[in-house]
């Protein structure tokens, strides 16, 4: 209530001449929220101040360069490259930060289902927390539905999947943050995700090994109580 009444107030000369980046940090320490590298910060930004936030990474991004000793004055391949590399990380590969989550359409399971699903594999690029590489892979998502599970269309866990994936994080928690955003969203008996992905710190950089790949995955409910549900799941995936 507090920062909605703030939020209305129109801006001081003091507050015209604050980095937009400050402004949105004040609120969510206000809030007592955190906003780690792999949070969703978008309740917290206001109309226009997305565009004003790419302005500073932008120019910040330039003095990134300028230190490189990087000259975008001559270089025509630089010289819109930090207002590039904003676009792509507010804009594209990091989006699931800074935008709400997708809208999704829920329907009852009017023919109560409760057979075992699964969706995938479904292409996810992230970016590890630690460099900022990509991280490319697949993930599997495996459903046991009840009576009272909200039905959602199979082109809905790839748009979740996307949000969640489209911040700068580590495997083992993004997967986590899939499963807890999924199992809200349906309140199915069971869930297992199955996650794949080369790392490209280790490919691109570091050991620079193509070849190693990460797998981790998580179960819920029932596929954490029944072997069987769980090998059933796991043989069914193409691999």
């Amino acid at each position: 209530m507090l920062m909605k009444a703030a939020s209305s107030m129109p801006p001081t000369p003091e507050d015209e001449g604050t980095p937009v980046s400050v402004k949105i940090r004040e609120r969510i320490v206000a809030a007592r929220k955190r906003f780690h590298s792999n949070d969703n910060i978008a309740e917290f930004i206001q109309p226009g101040e997305l565009e004003a936030m790419l302005d500073e990474v932008a120019q910040k991004m330039q003095g990134v360069l300028d230190s490189m000793v990087i000259d975008t004055v001559s270089d025509h391949n630089t010289g819109d490259t930090a207002r590039r590399v904003a676009k792509m990380y507010l804009n594209e590969v990091f989006r699931g930060r800074y935008v709400k989550a997708p809208a999704i359409t829920e329907f009852p399971n009017a023919e109560h289902l409760n057979e075992l699903m699964i969706v995938g594999p479904i292409t996810v690029r992230s970016a590890c927390s630690h460099h900022f590489c990509p991280v490319i892979g697949r993930v599997w998502i495996g459903i046991l539905p009840n009576e009272h599970t909200n039905v959602i269309g199979l082109s809905k866990y790839a748009r979740l999947a996307e949000w969640v994936m489209g911040r700068p994080q580590i495997q083992e928690e993004a997967v986590v943050q899939l499963a807890d955003l999924i199992m809200e969203k349906t309140q199915p008996d069971g869930l297992a995700i199955v996650m794949e992905a080369t790392h490209y710190c280790m490919a691109w950089r570091g050991v620079k090994d193509l070849d190693s790949k990460m797998i981790n995955s998580v179960m819920r409910g029932v596929f954490l109580k029944d072997p069987a549900l769980r090998r059933e799941f796991l043989a069914l995936i193409p691999r």
